[in-house]
């Protein structure tokens, strides 16, 4: 038996509705958070890795209209759409451009509740209906948005539905932070061994003159070109329905890594033929080389775990038994913010294969840099089971939403204990 369910204006169950200003603050070193649409992944997460700050003093005047807090939902309505995160608790910031905030009025929706139903089909065909197509971005028109319908279960329920989902996000949430701790040791140690030099035994290693400065005895100093390869990208036509139908081949685009930002990438979200292969200047390359891409976003970097390609915006460099693949990808880390100042370019900074060609590196004798391969290789598995663990649990939790917020699923009756995160 179906769920009883009402359909009402979404104005019913918030308490308030703001839309972020049309300018831009003056940029500050630290401070309180200017939220734009790159801080919303779309999986509903907040990435607060790379943030525009305001200074104390200018932070007044931002939140004149509202101040987003704990709880409340915020949301893209133009360019970018179907963006949703809730703001954590701690967070103190103000909305960017392109950016509204609904704060849910607890006495008549679950706020978690709003949240994941922002992901379902029903909400997105209500946008869809709704959405300017205009010349250069889409919107949704803020105006009207308090008149869209929503079709919610009695409170109860959807307390119940929230923690269900919950449950997943947080064992999701979890193991991203037991990545990000793996990711920091294992950068950590890199940065010891290779940059600072106290690897194991070093107390008693003899150090030269180098053109990079002192380096231990037996190290060498090399270019890119004399230490690995590297390949470029190309993307086959698009008006060739051949080249991508049915295709099998991951091919990678700068947004795959952008918007996971993860050390392992298993699949592209787009897929070539071997006809697409063979017509393009897309380069094929073994599982486990690292990407990096080269332009715009440069220096975002990933290992992939099947043979792949990518589109000309990636540098992808092929480690061998000289300059193996955890040496060669901690060494890209360590260097983007280097890369990122050989980029040129007017419109956005892009790092050309003849200039990474020309970069030197210290090179380590054999006998350390096996041992730190298997080092690594621990820390390594476990990220990688970890994000694997992470996909099944997104996918079961994208299988639940739908038939939960649709009342397919009916838990009203079901004994789940409601934690406080899931009543906001």
């Amino acid at each position: 038996m179906a769920l009883k369910r009402q359909t009402i204006p979404i104005r019913e169950v918030y308490s308030g509705m703001y839309d972020g200003p049309h300018a831009t603050p003056k940029p500050s070193e630290s401070g309180p958070i200017f939220l734009g649409i790159k801080n919303v992944g779309e999986t509903g997460q907040l990435d607060l890795s790379d943030v525009r700050h305001i200074s104390e003093e200018e932070y007044p005047r931002w939140i004149k209209r509202i101040e987003p807090s704990y709880g409340d939902i915020v949301f893209s309505y133009e360019a970018t759409l179907n963006r949703y995160a809730m703001i954590p608790k701690g967070f103190r910031g103000c909305l960017g451009r392109r950016m509204a905030l609904i704060r849910p009025d607890d006495s008549k929706i679950c706020g978690r509740f709003l949240y994941y139903y922002f992901f379902s089909q029903e909400w997105r065909n209500v946008i869809a209906q709704n959405t300017l197509v205009g010349s250069t971005v889409d919107r949704i028109p803020i105006a009207k948005f308090s008149d869209f319908p929503i079709t919610i279960p009695p409170l109860p329920t959807q307390h119940k539905i929230a923690a269900t989902l919950s449950a997943y996000d947080d064992l999701i949430e979890n193991n991203l932070r037991r990545i990000k701790i793996l990711e920091e040791m294992a950068q950590n140690l890199y940065r010891e061994w290779f940059v600072k030099f106290r690897f194991p035994g070093h107390q008693h290693t003899r150090f030269t003159d180098s053109p990079l400065g002192k380096i231990p005895e037996g190290w060498e100093v090399k270019t890119v070109e004399n230490t690995f390869d590297i390949l470029g990208g190309g993307t086959p036509s698009k008006v060739v329905h051949e080249y991508w139908s049915e295709g099998t081949i991951n091919w990678y685009s700068p947004t795959d890594l952008t918007a996971t930002g993860s050390m392992f990438m298993e699949y592209s979200g787009n897929q070539i033929s071997e006809l697409g292969l063979k017509k393009s200047s897309a380069r094929l390359f073994p599982p486990f080389s690292v990407m990096m891409t080269s332009r715009a976003t440069l220096g975002v970097i990933s290992i992939n775990t099947t043979e792949a390609c990518t589109n000309q915006g990636f540098i992808t460099c092929i480690p061998d038994e000289h300059f193996p693949l955890y040496t060669l990808y901690y060494w890209l880390k360590e260097n983007v913010e280097y890369f990122i100042s050989l980029g040129t370019g007017a419109t956005f900074k892009e790092i050309t294969k003849g200039v990474f060609k020309t970069i030197e590196l210290v090179v380590p004798v054999h006998a350390i840099i096996s041992q730190f391969e298997e080092t690594m290789q621990p820390f390594a598995l476990q990220i990688l089971n970890l994000q694997r663990k992470n996909t099944v649990l997104r996918r079961t939790r994208d299988l639940l939403l739908p038939r939960l917020i649709s009342g397919e699923m009916d838990v009203s009756e079901l004994d789940i204990a409601v934690y406080e995160e899931a009543v906001i």
